[in-house]
């Protein structure tokens, strides 16, 4: 029977937390109790992208995009709209509704049209558990093309010609990566899916493992047939267990097909797949500390050359690719090098994928061209920042990367213009800082991540960071001086320069970049003794402005009783007993309380 309706529901992560769990059985119920579960197909999808508007229903062939759904709308969507054919307008994404109250289908939305989908094209369209629904997608086809018409070399000249480079944050082609493994003769090679995603507010590769699991295990066949592999390893961290899931899954009903194991395609070529649980080290996302985590050793960087191409897991030739680069691959290969080396620009080629966060109205999953501009992808994608605050900077690259003023926001996003703002790619996070934000409170917080996460191996990166973080401390405190600031910049480019992986090279990146972007804040801290985003509680005290309601909801949530004042009547802290939590000026309806 053809379904006359497919209902697809988003049970990525961030739906899930936010009660998408339910949503299926809430259709089952209600289509049942109608007499029209037949008519209708349910879908469980990963990913949508716009996950601050989740959870998403998302109903085909009209594609209308009902958002922030509860269990109790449900009811509403399978009687007026499954059941009577109405649309029900008041459960739609407000930017799906035209003026004249006419739907936008699901990718004519402003958040969607600026996009060009390649890595996560899959994300949100199909069922991750269902291959057929993969292969309907085009699935397995770049890699039955590679087995059957191309030769291995063939394979790596395309992917060098497609101007591919790696997405995990290196930035390094893809195709001379590979090259440099083919070329090395072995009795074995592997294949490493680097799912190690560790930095704070990136999402891109759950994302995908959870909506598009098949691209990920096709892409490391496509790389294992390119430089001789048959054993693949992916490594992902013991944190996201729905991506465990659905890898899982996905590598039986390969294995099923006969897409993975022995002969594939009626080939010589055969490739296995195994998963490795990380524990969560940061460190473990630089290649050769995988490397040591997967032969069962402590997650430590060692020197390099020799390089994981020549000298990798168990000595053998090895090439590790990030989750996102692997997504590329099928499709790249599918449909040829020159299509996809069409997209973005002549130095950064393709698509990049963001997890876009932070002070910005539409968090979520986002892909754009290479090229595409900051400004584009914040006020276009993004919505721009909740309560039209102003933007103060852009921060990407995560830990290792820097923050953007807002005088470049119409920067391209290329891989060489982000490093030579003081910056970098990175794995793709993006965090959106605006007016209220302090720059010196967020490379703390940036460095007590590091901090925590060095594995300790080598002195500049154990004991500097730790020292560049204390000197923070001080500074944040009004303790500090302008020759610290000096000092500071000076340890930060030692810990650059000597470190003995990414992790320590780039733990300075943040406090050396906002150092050069936003000196004044600094200088603010140490000279004024005041901290201008009102963030660093040694130097602020919360006043109550006269527009003041009187509302008392301060007085009711201050936990210490430090705020007085009667019912419509201008209140008064007392500065001597806050402990400066902030509660009160969050709860403030009429932003009455201020930090100065």
């Amino acid at each position: 029977m053809i379904e006359r309706s497919h209902v697809l529901i988003c049970s990525g992560s961030m739906c899930i937390s936010r009660g998408a769990k339910s949503l299926r059985d809430e259709f089952e119920e209600h289509l049942g109790r109608l007499g029209i579960r037949d008519e209708i197909k349910l879908v469980n999808t990963g990913c949508v992208g716009l996950c601050e508007q989740g959870p998403f229903v998302i109903v085909y062939p009209e594609g209308v995009f009902y958002a922030t759904i509860k269990s109790k709308d449900i009811k509403t969507i399978c009687e007026e709209h499954l059941y009577k054919g109405r649309i029900v307008e008041k459960l739609v994404f407000d930017e799906a509704l035209t003026e004249n109250k006419e739907v936008r289908a699901f990718d004519e939305i402003k958040f969607y049209a600026k996009q060009t989908r390649v890595a996560i094209r899959n994300c949100g369209l199909i069922n991750p558990d269902d291959i057929e629904e993969y292969i309907a997608k085009d699935g397995y086809r770049g890699l039955g093309k590679a087995l059957i018409e191309m030769k291995p070399i063939e394979v790596v000249q395309e992917m060098i010609d497609s101007g591919l480079r790696g997405r995990g944050g290196g930035g390094f082609s893809t195709g001379l990566k590979w090259r440099f493994a083919y070329n090395n003769e072995s009795d074995q090679k592997y294949i490493i899916c680097n799912a190690d995603e560790g930095d704070p507010g990136a999402f891109m590769d759950r994302a995908l493992l959870e909506g598009d699991p098949h691209s990920i295990l096709e892409g490391m066949m496509i790389g294992g047939y390119a430089i001789g592999a048959d054993k693949g390893y992916v490594y992902v961290r013991i944190e996201y267990p729905t991506a465990i899931e659905k890898l899982k899954i996905a590598i039986g009903q390969a294995k099923e097909y006969g897409l993975l194991g022995k002969n594939i395609f009626g080939t010589d070529f055969s490739f296995d797949i195994e998963i490795r649980l990380g524990a969560g080290a940061f460190v473990c996302g630089e290649e050769t500390a995988l490397i040591a985590s997967i032969e069962g050793g402590r997650g430590m960087s060692r020197n390099k050359p020799p390089f994981p191409a020549a000298k990798g897991l168990w000595d053998k030739p090895t090439i590790i690719n990030n989750v996102e680069t692997l997504a590329n691959i099928p499709a790249i290969i599918y449909k040829g090098a020159e299509w996809f080396s069409r997209i973005g620009t002549e130095r950064s080629k393709g698509t990049k994928v963001f997890s876009l966060g932070g002070n910005i109205k539409n968090a979520g999953l986002v892909e754009v061209p290479m090229g595409t501009t900051l400004r584009e992808v914040i006020y276009e994608i993004g919505g721009g920042i909740p309560k039209n605050k102003a933007l103060k900077a852009v921060q990407t690259g995560g830990p290792s990367g820097g923050a953007i003023p807002e005088s470049n926001l119409d920067l391209p996003i290329e891989y060489e213009t982000l490093i030579e703002a003081g910056s970098m790619m990175g794995s793709g996070g993006m965090v959106v800082i605006d007016e209220d934000n302090c720059m010196v409170d967020i490379c703390r917080f940036y460095l007590e991540f590091t901090v925590e996460e060095s594995c300790g191996k080598c002195t500049p990166c154990r004991e500097g960071t730790k020292k560049m973080l204390e000197m923070l401390e001080i500074i944040s405190s009004g303790e500090g001086t302008l020759e610290d600031l000096d000092k500071l910049r000076n340890l930060g480019n030692m810990v650059k320069n000597s470190s003995l992986c990414g992790l320590g090279q780039a733990a300075p990146n943040p406090v050396l970049s906002m150092l050069d972007n936003f000196r004044e804040e600094f200088e603010a801290h140490v000279v004024d003794k005041k901290c201008p985003g009102g963030v660093c509680k040694p130097l602020i005290h919360l006043e109550i402005l006269d527009t003041c309601i009187g509302c008392t909801k301060c007085a009711i949530n201050c936990p210490v009783d430090c705020i007085s004042g009667s019912l419509k009547q201008l209140h008064v802290i007392d500065t001597s007993a806050c402990i400066k939590c902030g509660i009160c000026k969050n709860i403030c309806p009429v932003d009455a309380i201020v930090s100065i």
